[in-house]
């Protein structure tokens, strides 16, 4: 006997339905909380419903190449991670209000004239320099060109790539890791 997913009644004979995108076994009284799916020749309909490994959510190619980078994916694990869309992001910097202030000053410009001069509006320069936004990856790349500076941090600070994750022993605390912005 296999129980319901939906109200976890035992049934003989579970039917699979889609509710919001999930695939359920449910019994017959349950039925009508979704859309039926039929699965054409299919013995067993809970024997790949749940699966324990990492490689089985990867989109993309075939089930033995899945199962080959999860084994070296498990074996790599503590000595590399996995890349993804922000390793390649630089980080801007936390003082770049100040360093826009700055720049703006050095050339003698208000901010309505810089605001005029990058085509954008002078309440976002206001923003900007008191820290209250952070500039879009466009509006950055306006503010570097013209006014010759850098708003990038390139991956942190030194104290961040010393860090080393800590130890299991729970030798950092959460204080030894933040900074506080006052």
């Amino acid at each position: 006997m296999v129980q319901c997913e939906m109200c976890g009644a035992e049934t003989s004979s579970p039917k699979t339905i889609k509710v919001e995108g999930a695939k359920l076994d449910v019994c017959s009284n349950c039925t009508s909380f979704g859309t039926e799916v039929k699965q054409p020749g299919s013995s067993s309909s809970t024997s790949t419903k749940y699966s324990t490994s990492s490689g089985s959510g990867s989109s993309g190619g075939s089930a033995s190449s899945g199962s080959g980078s999860t084994s070296s994916r498990s074996s790599g694990s503590s000595s590399s991670r996995r890349r993804d869309m922000f390793d390649d992001m630089d980080e801007i910097v936390t003082d770049y209000d100040d360093r826009i202030r700055r720049a703006r000053e050095g050339k003698s410009l208000s901010q309505s004239d810089l605001a005029n001069e990058l085509n954008e509006k002078a309440s976002l320069i206001r923003k900007l320099e008191r820290g209250d936004t952070l500039p879009s990856d466009r509006v950055q790349r306006k503010l570097e060109n013209f006014l010759d500076i850098s708003l990038t941090g390139g991956g942190g600070t030194a104290d961040d790539t010393d860090w080393d994750g800590g130890k299991s022993s729970g030798s950092y605390t959460l204080g030894d890791v933040v900074k506080r912005k006052d």
